[in-house]
């Protein structure tokens, strides 16, 4: 039971950094929108946290492959696919010529990320005050809604 515990911890600590990452690019976008920022500044701030954000959040998908919480897992797969598809057309990256152009696009991606961020942490915080509900328990009083 402790292991359940620590990896919902894990997960808690992963998911907390990648929403953290995409609200701050998302500030980062609406203040180049509010001119705030200049362009070359929120390509370099925001250039230097995609690939870093895109090896975590694989990190976390395979936690949940590995750990086999499908739910979880099939959940993540839509961004993942996304993801791979950008670094597939090498989109990744934002280039400060266009961003003007896709600002909208870009602001959109982020808060869909957010979403999808957010469902995920309310679900690990049930799924981590049952693995500490149940880590304090007995194991035959174990509780397990999912």
């Amino acid at each position: 039971m402790a292991w359940d515990l620590i990896y919902w911890l894990l997960c808690f600590c992963i998911d907390i950094a990648l929403f953290a990452s995409s609200l701050y690019q998302y500030v980062m976008l609406t203040d180049l929108e509010a001119d705030y920022i200049n362009p070359f500044e929120l390509s370099t701030r925001i250039n230097q946290l995609v690939v870093p954000e895109f090896i975590v959040h694989g990190v976390f998908c395979a936690l949940f492959l590995l750990a086999q919480r499908w739910f979880m897992f099939l959940f993540t797969v839509p961004l993942t696919y996304y993801i791979v598809m950008l670094f597939v057309k090498q989109k990744h990256l934002i280039d400060v010529t266009e961003v003007f152009r896709v600002l909208n696009t870009e602001k959109k991606c982020r808060l869909v990320k957010l979403g999808v961020y957010f469902c995920l942490l309310a679900i690990i915080i049930i799924r981590l005050t049952i693995s500490t509900f149940n880590s304090l328990t007995d194991e035959e009083h174990a509780v397990d809604f999912f």
